[in-house]
């Protein structure tokens, strides 16, 4: 709990600090936090901020990690940010099934002084439906509204008019967290990854600029064998090959000039033993079944594109019909990108023709010969038959 408020700025001061500390989104579109700030300033009505703590992205810990151990760090830069843009509001977005979090915030809020001051801004803690579309900014903003959480098109965008009709600042939760960090001197450029895969268990770290790959996999307990390829950025990012990629800084505006991007602070190792084909399909169907179900490249394309890399883990299929998916996967990719009512199809079409790329040789063999003996298993306990175990009454895999 903190002794005192954080020390409060004006629009100008908070906005220079953002700046000077080159403070970019650590949700996934890596957007200038201050001009996002301004963005807000510039509409007539009084603005809302918004924490978006749901993190529906399956990989990522962090946010959930900072909202439950870091909650006041949070709160700081939600309630600094409130005061520059004159809002009389701020609500915090939470996984409805994240208990624990949503216990730490209501505790840490019970002791927070700026409540007592005339004129504090209402604090509310919402429990937001799981999914991974309900975090987009816009789904999340027509939760709040009382609507469905699914994306809509933009404009008007929400720091035009989002949460109440009126002008609305949505940033996660990591992002608040730096700005406490900026505004009371204590920022040092670090940030906070989600280290999953290949590692003892998954495990968010705090990396410094310059820190590699490599290092913040050794920081996590070291892998636990062999690395086959890496994941940067969850199921809407993108893979890279093992070797150069462990030698990468952790530096945004770096990974960006290699085609990669950190997204939401997440780095996932494919262990050696693991078929890439297969969590591939897996991770494809599971997006695919995250749909909004607004337009046609997320309820069809996606829908395709899984079952096509389905065929590839499939047993028995003839080998001409496995290389005709190969090549409608590739194909399917190229159509839906761009042409989704969200960013959704995008993730899933970068996610998928990066691992094309990488894992090429793993695809084409799967394609000529069948199936590995994991490909295989994985596609047989996904698919198995299920029955009602007499003991528990719960539907296991016969």
């Amino acid at each position: 709990m903190p002794s005192r408020p954080p020390r409060r700025m004006n629009l100008n001061e908070l906005v220079d600090s953002l700046e000077r500390a080159r403070l970019h989104g650590h949700g996934g579109a890596y957007f200038p936090t201050g001009t996002k700030l301004r963005a807000v300033a510039s509409q007539r009505r009084r603005p809302i901020v918004v924490v978006n703590g749901t993190e529906g992205e399956p990989l990522s810990r962090k946010d959930r990690f900072l909202l439950s151990a870091r909650t006041d760090v949070v709160l700081d830069g939600a309630f600094c940010v409130a005061h520059a843009l004159g809002a009389d509001a701020i609500v915090v977005g939470v996984d409805h099934r994240r208990v624990q979090v949503i216990d730490a915030l209501e505790q840490a809020l019970a002791g927070r002084p700026e409540l007592a001051d005339r004129g504090a801004p209402v604090v509310e803690v919402i429990g937001v439906p799981d999914g991974f579309v309900s975090g987009q900014e816009t789904a999340l903003i027509n939760f709040l509204n009382g609507l469905e959480a699914k994306p809509t098109t933009t404009p008007p965008y929400p720091f035009e008019k989002g949460l109440r009709g009126r002008p609305t600042l949505v940033s996660n939760a990591e992002t608040y967290a730096q700005i406490g960090r900026i505004v009371a001197g204590r920022f040092d450029g670090s940030r906070h990854v989600t280290v999953a895969g290949a590692v003892p268990r998954t495990t968010v770290v705090s990396v410094r600029p310059g820190t590699t790959v490599a290092a913040a996999l050794t920081a996590a307990g070291g892998v636990t064998e062999p690395i086959s390829a890496i994941l940067l950025g969850g199921y809407g990012g993108t893979w890279a090959a093992a070797a150069p990629a462990l030698e990468l800084p952790l530096d945004e505006p770096t990974l960006r000039a290699e085609g990669l991007t950190l997204g939401a602070g997440i780095i996932f190792a494919l262990g050696s033993s693991d078929c890439g084909v297969s969590e591939v399909a897996r991770v494809t169907r599971w997006m695919a079944d995250q749909t909004a179900g607004q337009c046609g490249p997320c309820v069809f394309g996606l829908d395709a594109i899984a079952g096509a890399l389905e065929d590839l883990c499939a047993p028995g299929l003839p080998g001409r019909d496995r290389f005709r998916s190969l090549a409608q996967v590739q194909r399917w990719c190229a159509m839906v990108n761009k042409r989704g009512g969200c960013a959704h199809p995008d993730g899933v079409s970068r996610y998928v023709t990066s691992a094309l790329s990488v894992m090429a040789h793993t695809f084409s063999d799967h394609a000529g010969n069948g199936p590995c003996d994991r490909c295989e298993a994985d596609y047989r306990a996904a698919n198995a038959p299920l029955r009602r175990s007499v003991r528990t009454g719960q539907a296991v895999p016969v």
